[in-house]
C-alpha cells in the first residue's frame, strides 16, 4: 500500500472535520480575488490593488498552513507509527521547499 492511500488503498484525503472549514474559507479567496479583479477594472489605486493582493495571498497561505498541519499530525503521524516515516518525511522537505 502507498503512503498516500488509506485502509481501503483509496488515496487519503482533507480530513473531512476540516472540509466545510477550508471550502469556506476557500470560498472567501475567491471573493477577494474577483474583488481585485474589480479593482483593476475600475483602475483602482496601485497601492490598494496590492494591499488586496498581499491579503489574498496571505489567506491562501494560511489555508496551506491549515493542510499542512492536518498533513502532519494525519498522514505523517500514521506512517511513523507504521515504520514509514522516510518516505511522508521526504515529501514535506520537498512540500516546505515549496513555502519559500
Amino acid at each position: 500500500m502507498s503512503s498516500h492511500e488509506g485502509d481501503e488503498g483509496a488515496p487519503r484525503r482533507v480530513v473531512r472535520a476540516d472540509r466545510d472549514a477550508l471550502v469556506k474559507r476557500m470560498a472567501r479567496i475567491e471573493g477577494q480575488v474577483r474583488a481585485v479583479k474589480e479593482m483593476v477594472v475600475m483602475d483602482r489605486y496601485c497601492v490598494d490593488v496590492i494591499t488586496q493582493i498581499q491579503a489574498a495571498r496571505a489567506a491562501l497561505g494560511a489555508v496551506a498552513e491549515q493542510l499542512l498541519d492536518a498533513h502532519l499530525k494525519g498522514c505523517v503521524a500514521r506512517a511513523i507509527e507504521h515504520g514509514d516515516a522516510a518516505t511522508e518525511i521526504d515529501e514535506v522537505v520537498t512540500l516546505l521547499r515549496k513555502f519559500r
